[in-house]
């Protein structure tokens, strides 16, 4: 396994993560018509990227998986802390 590969992978599955995070958030902002069809969207955004990803080596797999599993706590973390300091 590639090790600058899966750490690569881990820092796209991150990022890939945070932006589905932000678009929903700015989504469930919109009219429920326009969030319906862009919840739809993303889904089948992810679906796509989640089926290249599949297709490609195992260290990408791996590297993909762990920085999606990894970011979620992380950044609920950091949100938290930031609230706390400006409270």
């Amino acid at each position: 396994m590639d090790t600058l590969t899966a750490l690569a992978s881990a820092a796209f599955g991150s990022t890939v993560y945070l932006t589905a995070y932000s678009t929903v958030k700015w989504l469930n902002q919109m009219n429920p018509k326009v969030k319906a069809i862009g919840l739809i969207v993303t889904g089948i955004v992810l679906c796509a990227i989640i089926g290249i990803i599949a297709i490609a080596s195992k260290s990408v797999v791996v590297g993909f998986i762990v920085g999606a599993v990894l970011t979620p706590p992380v950044h609920r973390m950091l949100q938290r802390r930031r609230h706390v300091a400006g409270s």
